[in-house]
């Protein structure tokens, strides 16, 4: 069954933490994947326990596949100057399954309306820089088998073939032959069949499967 036909949000590999200082107030923020609401909302409880003592913990999340979940909190900031300035930050970068948490300890001097939302913006905005991005990609299932002295050979093709072509390779198994798992770009299937082909001799096929999988790749 098709998973979808368009490109997904990508995420961010693991999480990052990062602090910046605009006159004189500090802003500690914290980027994190997580798979669902409840444990981004998890996170955003651990960093208020962290920061008890900050004036502000103010926090923006998008999950679900297609980042058709999303929620903020300005805890206690002029209302739209912190949450929704975060949460279209994550938009903007096409994210999804990642909440983004901003500790504000209040230095003395009033940023405006203005300042604050530039402020929250840039603090997530220069997080997301120092993070490993992951695209998912929807991969079809292809398979093939090879008699075990020519593993070697199908092995090194398809660690190239994938390397250069957007695809992963999944499990290979060792029964009465090498059996060779691949997850590609549907556009791509042709060339690996081709180049599979051209490797045996026609002996060997590549044979799609009709599976589709979302599969985290890490740019």
């Amino acid at each position: 069954m098709s998973v979808s036909s368009h490109p997904l949000p990508a995420t961010i590999a693991h999480a990052v933490e990062h602090e910046l200082v605009i006159r004189k107030s500090r802003f500690l923020t914290l980027v994190a994947p997580v798979d669902a609401p409840e444990a981004a909302d998890a996170v955003i409880a651990d960093v208020r326990r962290r920061y008890w003592d900050a004036r502000h913990n103010c926090s923006a999340q998008v999950t679900g596949l297609h980042g058709d979940r999303a929620r903020s909190s300005d805890d206690g900031e002029p209302s739209g100057t912190a949450g929704i300035p975060m949460l279209e930050v994550l938009r903007r970068r096409e994210l999804t399954d990642v909440v983004a948490m901003v500790t504000r300890y209040f230095g003395g001097i009033k940023l405006g309306a203005g300042g604050l939302v530039r402020a929250y913006s840039s603090a997530v905005s220069e997080t997301l820089d120092l993070a490993t991005l992951v695209d998912r990609r929807v991969l079809d299932q292809v398979r093939l088998a090879a008699a075990h002295a020519d593993a070697g050979r199908f092995d090194n093709l398809l660690r190239d073939w994938a390397a250069r072509s957007g695809a992963v390779l999944g499990e290979t198994t060792y029964a009465a032959s090498a059996e060779f798992e691949v997850w590609a770009p549907a556009s791509a299937v042709p060339a690996l069949q081709a180049e599979v082909a051209a490797l045996s001799a026609g002996a060997v096929a590549a044979v799609g499967t009709g599976v589709q999988r979302v599969i985290d790749v890490t740019r």
